[in-house]
């Protein structure tokens, strides 16, 4: 496994990732799938804006990347991102979402980020886990804030203070 930053030819095998997630997870609430130039608008918008886009990549293949940006538009909250890790299916429970998030921890230290926001979907244990183990802690719960597959989803708010 290798954890390097995003090049703009990852991007259809990021956009297989996301759009398994949209189809297949309640990880990403949106209910349509996107095309490649939605995800290179992503990528350039965040590129463009210092943050960082992270592939890991395994044997060749991308199989999972991670990213943070900007949590709220107001000014008073520059020091603060959302973040989120996604690994292709055929990867999962390798140890990849841990690295992303390490990286992603130090490059926001790095950054001068004063907190790190998640928004997670509440029955997404494995996620909720993963960040318990980085240090995030739950600071909030929202009952049935959204809707995929027919059901209303509780979200969980996760933070860590850098």
């Amino acid at each position: 496994m290798h954890i390097r930053d995003t090049r703009t030819e990852d991007l259809p095998e990021i956009l297989d990732i996301h759009n398994d997630a949209v189809a297949n997870t309640t990880a990403i609430w949106d209910e349509e799938q996107v095309d490649l130039a939605d995800r290179t608008a992503w990528f350039l918008g965040r590129t463009a804006a210092g943050y960082p886009v992270l592939t890991a990549e395994v044997d060749g293949r991308v199989a999972g990347y991670a990213s943070y940006g900007q949590w709220r538009v107001k000014s008073g909250f520059r020091h603060s991102v959302e973040h989120s890790v996604y690994i292709h299916p055929d990867f999962h429970r390798r140890g990849l979402a841990s690295a992303l998030l390490s990286e992603l921890i130090e490059r926001a230290v790095a950054g001068n980020v004063h907190v790190m926001v998640g928004f997670i979907e509440s029955e997404n244990t494995t996620s909720i886990a993963l960040h318990e183990k980085f240090g995030f802690v739950t600071v909030g719960q929202m009952p049935q804030v959204g809707v995929k597959f027919g059901r209303w989803l509780d979200l969980t708010l996760m933070q860590r203070t850098l």
